[in-house]
């Protein structure tokens, strides 16, 4: 349990007055609203109850409030270190319950005596933030279903419609079936719900279960940047597609999008973990360098290398290479 209850805490001060500006927990927030806060999403860990009270605060059901919990225990967790400070908590509650109703959020915050998001002075944005050279936008996609990776070079993921390259354009009328739907299946008209399913998928849209959360995600067909990897009716194509739905497959994936092929696929970069996508399939002989669309020298550096180590359809003498298999296939 401590170890636990330190992942969770930090360094978070302990409690050092007993003046008369105590909040809900009996504690001074100056000193241990963190921590008051640490102890209650550690608590609903182990037990799914959210504090007793904290309906005297908020407007929403105690569902919703359960749903606050979890979303920002598992920011808690990911955060590193985790919040020591009163702003840095109220900072995190904030933009993880951003799409929450702002009296909720506030009267959260009020329940452990943080500062409001309006008192916050937020970090200093002198150094501007932007994105790699040649790159249009990024992205954090939805676990990969197995079932989405078509073969060595192109897989289809699902992005959440909170990402902020989704956000702003996800159509009204998505957005409004996702709500109907919801209402549906709560009333158990499941025929309705699945209408209204359909309808979103029209839309290239999907509502998918993520750790027993509704969550609905826009579709994105993905093809990998600077590899070729042989086509599934080739010789090691079966291979590619599997080795690349070993790296891939449950996890999600940062991808850097570098612009749009004649098929409509968004051409980028995927990292998966901190690992670089095409580096392991070009690694392992799983691909080749595409060079005429990627002149990146370390890509030719890792074929070069399974090459030399003759592994995946290196072990081949003369493996055909896909953009002569599919030329020759067109002309048949």
């Amino acid at each position: 349990m401590g170890n636990a209850l330190t992942f969770l805490y930090g360094k978070c001060c302990k409690p050092t007055t007993t003046d008369d500006s105590l909040g809900p927990h009996g504690v001074s927030a100056a000193t241990v609203g963190v921590s008051a806060l640490a102890h209650d999403l550690f608590n609903f860990e182990i037990t799914s109850q959210v504090p007793e009270g904290l309906g005297r605060y908020v407007q929403s059901s105690r569902k919703a409030q359960a749903n606050w919990y979890r979303k920002v225990l598992e920011a808690w967790k990911q955060a590193k270190p985790p919040p020591q400070t009163a702003d840095e908590a109220s900072r995190l509650v904030t933009e993880i319950l951003k799409r929450n109703q702002k009296a909720d959020v506030e009267g959260l915050l009020s329940f452990y005596g943080l500062p409001l998001p309006h008192t916050l002075v937020m970090p200093s944005t002198e150094a501007p933030v932007s994105l790699p050279e040649g790159i249009l936008f990024e992205f954090q996609t939805l676990p990969v279903d197995p079932k989405a990776v078509a073969d060595g070079d192109t897989i289809t993921v699902y992005v959440s419609a909170s990402e902020p390259v989704v956000a702003s354009s996800v159509p009204k009328e998505v957005n409004l079936a996702a709500v109907q739907r919801s209402k549906a299946r709560e009333k158990r008209n499941y025929p309705k719900a699945d209408e209204l399913h359909q309808k979103i998928i029209d839309s290239g849209y999907r509502v998918l279960n993520i750790q027993n959360e509704e969550v609905l995600a826009r579709k994105f067909r993905i093809r990998l940047r600077g590899i070729d990897a042989p086509e599934s009716q080739m010789p090691f194509g079966k291979e590619a597609q599997q080795g690349l739905l070993k790296i891939v497959q449950w996890k999600s994936l940062k991808v850097l999008v570098y612009g749009e092929d004649q098929y409509g696929r968004c051409v980028g970069d995927l990292y998966c973990n901190g690992t670089f996508v095409q580096e392991e399939m070009l690694k392992k002989g799983l691909a080749w360098h595409y060079l005429a669309y990627d002149k990146r020298m370390v890509l030719a550096k890792w074929e070069k290398e399974a090459r030399k180590k003759r592994i995946g359809l290196w072990a081949s003498s003369n493996p055909e290479k896909p953009w002569d298999w599919r030329k020759n296939n067109r002309r048949e």
